[in-house]
């Protein structure tokens, strides 16, 4: 399996209402220093139906600004219609929804 395939077996994981980090999708590839890996892996999402790629925001909780499936309001709407709040400077409160892994 190559390190993309790795990455979006992660990314299936993250529930619904929850999101993951770049990092902590990166950990738990088991190479932490991928975070960048993740962000070009999910940039080029083959299928993003079932990868959800908009559940991975930044170690800060924020949503991409070039997120690859219509921009960072796609992100945002996505998000919230599974029930995470997104303020609007495009924010997630990791505490309440981060994912805690597996």
């Amino acid at each position: 399996m190559n390190s993309f395939d790795l990455i979006y077996e992660v990314v299936k994981k993250i529930p619904y209402g929850k999101v993951a980090t770049y990092g902590q999708v990166a950990l738990l590839t088991g190479n932490p220093r991928w975070a960048r890996v993740v962000g070009y892996a999910l940039h080029v999402n083959p299928d993003p139906s079932h990868i959800p790629c908009y559940r991975v925001v930044n170690r800060f909780g924020r949503v991409s600004d070039a997120f690859a499936f219509g921009g960072k309001n796609q992100q945002i709407e996505l998000l919230r219609l599974e029930g995470v709040k997104v303020s609007d400077e495009g924010i997630v409160d990791l505490k309440n929804y981060l994912w805690q892994g597996e």
